[in-house]
């Protein structure tokens, strides 16, 4: 057999270049979003050729679900030592990343909000490798959150008439919309009554 066939021809493509593409479309699709991130505009901040991009993905789209799959991972390593902290008890370590989250976007002043939410807003009815993609790890947020929830109703810190999984989920959902109403009036309003409601009444 022809190891060979189906190989792409000419020089291997280099990896540096690919993570830095990969770097700058997730600062560009983050700030400016998916459609006015093009692919000039992304080589041109990288320093490559244009055909530098075309070596590493076939498509913008192919492209746009490498950059989901790269802010996830940017941001699993802070999940698990949140969530996997076990000095503390689940309802803590929930609640800390929460605040953690809101602090971040005081800082930022309540611009951009969730990369997972904004692209799932804007591009998951066009294509269905990107809505694959956010589907995927919105999945994976939400088994961080269902494992501690779990572990608090094992406890017996709340009550167990929900499964974890319907309570993650229902709680990173109304997360993500608390984010779009914060990014709409430029105010940390929404975030609090998130905590509010989610701590004050529904994890009671």
């Amino acid at each position: 057999m022809n190891s060979s066939r189906g190989a792409r021809r000419g020089p291997k493509p280099n990896m540096d270049t690919r993570a830095n593409l990969v770097r700058v479309g997730l600062e560009m699709m983050y700030s400016d979003g998916y459609n006015a991130t093009g692919i000039q505009g992304i080589t041109d901040r990288a320093g490559v050729p244009k055909a530098s991009f075309y070596s590493h993905f076939s498509s913008k789209e192919e492209f746009g679900a490498e950059v989901i799959e790269a802010y996830y991972s940017r941001n699993e390593g802070r999940l698990r030592d949140i969530f996997g902290d076990r000095k503390r008890k689940p309802l803590d370590r929930l609640k800390g990343f929460f605040e953690d989250r809101i602090a971040a976007f005081r800082h930022a002043a309540f611009k951009r909000g969730c990369l997972l939410g904004n692209l799932s807003a804007e591009v998951a009815d066009h294509s269905d490798l990107i809505r694959q993609s956010i589907a995927e790890r919105l999945n994976g947020w939400s088994a961080f959150l269902e494992e501690c929830l779990a572990e608090a109703q094992a406890g017996g810190d709340i009550g167990d008439q929900l499964a974890p999984a319907v309570l993650a989920r229902f709680i990173l959902d109304s997360w993500e919309g608390a984010l779009l109403r914060m990014r709409a009036e430029h105010s940390d309003a929404a975030l609090l009554d998130f905590k509010r409601v989610v701590f004050g009444r529904l994890l009671t």
